[in-house]
């Protein structure tokens, strides 16, 4: 039997503005939800297991280009984990929060730069949980070994069950992407460096591009 991760990554699905301020939407909320429930089935192995934490990531992930993100204490990742504790998260785990990120590479890379990760060794007895939905984890996995190092059974799927309707094509485009355009990445600054080299190579292409 594959052990239970004590380690949690738990990837946004975005923050709403309003007129009542910022909320989480309806994915984020559900991918929060299932990492409470999974931390929960495995309550005694979290107890008892020193280094066990949940680490919640995202910043202003799909807030218009150019405008300020939300203020502190209502980043994307400060509002999962806000949920999780007053859903009793602390009473089995740590918990963290990485507020810098907009995309899935820098999910990655700045959880391990900002040392909410700790200490952990991952293997295929102490994998790193991976919570989102079933169309994403195959990204992530791609991505993690290219930011991480990590792949196999050192990597342990936490999918949502709760629906997100998302375009088959457009996350196919997006996992070829990933592909090609991070081969050769091994270290979280390689990945966001190449990252910003992609942006910039997208945003030339699109001003060359003609609009009809």
């Amino acid at each position: 039997m594959t052990p239970p991760a004590t380690v949690l990554l738990v990837f946004g699905r975005g923050v709403v503005a309003g007129d009542d301020g910022y909320r989480l939407t309806a994915e984020s909320v559900a991918r929060t939800e299932a990492a409470v429930a999974y931390v929960r089935a495995h309550a005694e192995v979290f107890r008892r297991t020193p280094g066990a934490r949940v680490v919640f990531t995202g910043g202003w992930p799909h807030g218009p280009a150019g405008m300020p993100g939300p203020p502190p204490g209502f980043r994307e990742a400060e509002l999962m984990r806000a949920l999780a504790r007053d859903a009793g998260l602390d009473a089995y785990a740590r918990s963290a929060a990485e507020t810098r990120s907009r995309t899935t590479v820098q999910n990655l890379a700045h959880t391990v730069q900002d040392g909410l990760l700790g200490a952990a060794e991952f293997t295929a007895q102490h994998p790193l949980g991976l919570v989102s939905h079933p169309w994403h984890l195959p990204r992530v996995r791609l991505l993690a070994a290219r930011v991480l190092g990590l792949s196999g059974r050192a990597l342990a799927d936490v999918p949502v069950t709760a629906p997100d309707p998302v375009p088959v094509r457009r996350e196919r485009a997006a996992r070829a992407f990933s592909r090609i355009g991070f081969l050769g990445v091994r270290t979280p600054e390689a990945s966001l460096r190449r990252e910003r080299a992609l942006t910039r190579a997208a945003d030339r292409i699109g001003r060359l591009t003609p609009r009809r």
